[in-house]
């Protein structure tokens, strides 16, 4: 990987900004991801991120942390944070800002344990794949700490297949709906392409009760998404 995404962020925390990052999926056309939202506070998060911030407890690993807005504000509350991401550009802002314990590091190469566990900004898209949940959560659970909890948010995206009747175009030969190829261009530079999965409650409540983890919604947001509480 070229990291992008994490140029991107040095970019804009080193006040080199210039233009933002433009995305696009195997079934969406290009949009903009304007850097200054990777950089939010508490006050301008989406109402999931707020409230999975409000139930954490204990020790938290924030999984794919960015630029680390999420840490940063568990730090304030006094809450002992390790934050995660497989991009070295992010680690770096991440460390700047003042995020105390990062790592570069996949979370499947995570060993510690954790009271909570935050996979947020479509938490489940790090799975990459259907046939890859399992696998997953199964790694996830086994850093849980007795009575812990994985807070993880996601879409479903059956609404992106709709047509104008209100019936679904979807393949039912092809792989699960939210499996997308994401692309990620910045300053004329692409990304190779990732694996990114949006995934349906009803498929993730599923998926937990075969690896013998409880799923609860916790609140659903105004477009489709929802945060989930997993233990």
């Amino acid at each position: 990987m070229k990291d992008i995404f994490g140029k991107a962020l040095l970019d804009y925390h080193s006040g080199n900004y210039t233009e933002d990052i433009v995305t696009s999926t195997s079934i969406s056309e290009d949009d903009v991801l304007p850097l200054s939202y990777l950089f939010r506070n508490y006050s301008q998060m989406p109402k999931l991120e707020q409230k999975a911030l409000q139930l954490v407890k204990g020790s938290i690993l924030d999984v794919g942390c960015g630029s680390g807005s999420h840490s940063l504000y568990l730090q304030e509350k006094e809450f002992n944070v390790k934050a995660i991401d497989i991009s070295k550009g992010a680690i770096q802002v991440a460390k700047q800002r003042g995020v105390v314990n990062t790592e570069l590091k996949s979370i499947l190469d995570e060993t510690e344990t954790f009271d909570s566990i935050l996979l947020l900004m479509n938490g489940t898209g790090i799975f990459q794949e259907l046939k890859q949940v399992a696998s997953y959560l199964k790694h996830l659970k086994s850093l849980l700490k007795p009575n812990g909890q994985i807070l993880i948010d996601s879409s479903d995206i059956k609404y992106m297949y709709e047509d104008e009747d209100g019936g679904f175009w979807q393949d039912m030969n092809a792989n699960y709906y939210g499996e997308l190829d994401y692309f990620i261009s910045y300053k004329g530079e692409e990304e190779i392409p990732l694996k990114w999965l949006y995934l349906d409650f009803n498929t993730l409540h599923l998926a937990c009760e075969s690896v013998g983890l409880k799923c609860d919604l916790v609140v659903e947001g105004e477009h489709f998404d929802y945060l989930a509480r997993l233990m």
